[in-house]
């Protein structure tokens, strides 16, 4: 597509010049289209990369995914290795429940997201979990990967 040139006829009763010609305007969607299709790969390269980046090998559930918030979740993480991440920060044991304190005093919600290794013994979760209780967050949600065991749900729950 480009530009072109129609000429106009020249016949009526006025005089007009003979081969007087006006620009044929059209939209050139090509560079449009390319900076959509340039946007669209920078989108799908770093979506994935938009999630915390502890590396942790979640357990499988049946259970369903929780509603999303306004406000960004908090995110506690246990890795396999024993290590607490708050969020993407590494926070000694000692220190877990004096920082869960300073960050419930400036958020707004008191919900939390608890990542453990699916190799971590449940006593150690469940200190964490008491952990963030006593640092003032008792909404916990414990985060799961789906395709896990459903229990006999998908047949109606009976066996």
């Amino acid at each position: 597509m480009g530009a072109g040139v129609i000429k106009k006829s020249g016949g009526g009763h006025r005089r007009r010049r003979r081969g007087t010609a006006a620009a044929m305007s059209e939209i050139n969607v090509t560079p449009f289209v390319d900076v959509m299709l340039v946007l669209l790969i920078i989108f799908m390269v770093a979506a994935p990369m938009l999630t915390v980046g502890v590396p942790v090998e979640l357990p499988k559930t049946a259970a369903s995914a929780l509603p999303t918030e306004q406000e960004e979740p908090l995110t506690i993480t246990l890795t396999a290795d024993g290590l607490i991440m708050v969020m993407t920060t590494e926070v000694a044991a000692a220190e877990l429940i004096p920082k869960l304190k300073a960050i419930a005093a400036e958020r707004t919600s008191d919900k939390v997201f608890l990542r453990a290794d699916g190799s971590l013994p449940y006593e150690r979760v469940a200190q964490v979990m008491g952990a963030l209780n006593a640092g003032g967050f008792t909404n916990i949600g414990l985060v799961t990967d789906a395709q896990g065991p459903d229990f006999g749900a998908a047949a109606g729950g009976q066996d």
